[in-house]
């Protein structure tokens, strides 16, 4: 996930000392909170209360914090069932219900992978088959076994792990903005590179602005969208990927399969919750175009944008493009 979406100020001269933002890394990545606020003072206090939930929440579900939730859920795999919180019991629920809901191509055990796959450019050769398919031997939603009476979870085989990177950005921006709201700001935007939720709008009545940028060259936009108390997510394969025999692999695996998802530059999704705006980013990725278009189209308050392969811009049934366009370029 990259900062694809950028929040943009439009036509505020003589509002703009009531917006207030601060720029941090949080869950390992870029952070940019934005509020209304009438002094200084007051939008300095409101963008903390924002970095302490994101950092509460990345205290529960972090992968790499050995005292995380999470982290005991994963060191517990095969042995025993470990009592989480409420809280994380219902993020694991809605995990769930998203994999059914994608048939696997959304899934948190996705963890538990042989980390055979590297973008970084140390890759000299592909994997073999039999690698690929050992690699995802612990890979299965199925295996999560949550009882809401005793308050646990249980990860049935060793080796299983589970992860929230294709969902925690965005449940944390959901989590930061209800915070806000509960205090009484009236606007802003809590962007988790490219997993941004507004409400609100600008000071001088209008609404928020988000740029989608040309996956072929970030300092491009191909459309402007209006925002207005709903979320957005974009994701990207176009900076980490590999390329074998003419072949590009993107680094968004398919969690069933083990290799990487292929046809797909970016996908940017529309909806009133960023959390499950982040997890159906991934899924269409993996499901691909035809497949995660279908799926964008059955539901409700869902709308995306696809850039494929070969730079085509598909959009869902009831998105309308800014600056209609079918094909982008460089």
């Amino acid at each position: 996930m990259f900062l694809t979406i950028v929040a943009v100020l439009i036509g505020i001269q003589g509002f703009a000392d009531n917006i207030y933002k601060q720029t941090t890394k949080l869950m390992g990545c870029r952070f940019e909170i934005t509020v209304v606020a009438q002094t200084q003072d007051q939008g300095n206090q409101f963008i903390q209360l924002a970095i302490g939930e994101i950092s509460r929440i990345e205290d529960m579900i972090s992968s790499w914090d050995e005292n995380s939730e999470t982290a005991l859920i994963n060191r517990n795999a095969g042995i025993k069932p470990v009592v989480v919180s409420g809280e994380l019991i219902q993020l694991i629920e809605r995990s769930l219900k998203i994999s059914n809901l994608t048939d696997g191509a959304f899934d948190i055990t996705y963890a538990s992978m042989d980390k055979i796959w590297k973008f970084d450019g140390s890759m000299t050769e592909m994997p073999s088959k039999e690698q690929i398919q050992h690699s995802i031997r612990n890979v299965d939603f199925h295996n999560i076994i949550i009882n809401k009476e005793n308050q646990t979870v249980f990860l049935k085989n060793k080796g299983m792990r589970i992860g929230f990177g294709a969902i925690g950005k965005g449940y944390a921006a959901d989590r930061a903005k209800a915070l806000l709201q509960k205090q009484g700001v009236t606007a802003g935007i809590i962007n988790a590179s490219g997993d941004l939720n507004t409400w609100g709008t600008q000071p001088d009545g209008k609404d928020w602005m988000v740029a989608i940028v040309n996956p072929l060259n970030k300092s491009k936009v191909f459309s402007w969208m209006p925002v207005k108390n709903s979320a957005v997510v974009t994701s990207g394969n176009y900076e980490n990927f590999v390329k074998f025999n003419g072949e590009t692999y993107s680094h968004i695996i398919n969690p069933k399969t083990g290799y990487p998802s292929k046809g797909i530059l970016s996908v940017t999704i529309f909806t009133m919750n960023a959390e499950i705006a982040d997890a159906l980013a991934t899924s269409v990725f993996v499901m691909g175009v035809d497949a995660g278009l279908n799926m964008i189209n059955q539901l409700n308050g869902v709308e995306c944008i696809i850039v494929d392969d070969n730079s085509k811009v598909i959009k869902s049934d009831k998105i309308q493009l800014s600056q209609e366009s079918s094909l982008i370029k460089e």
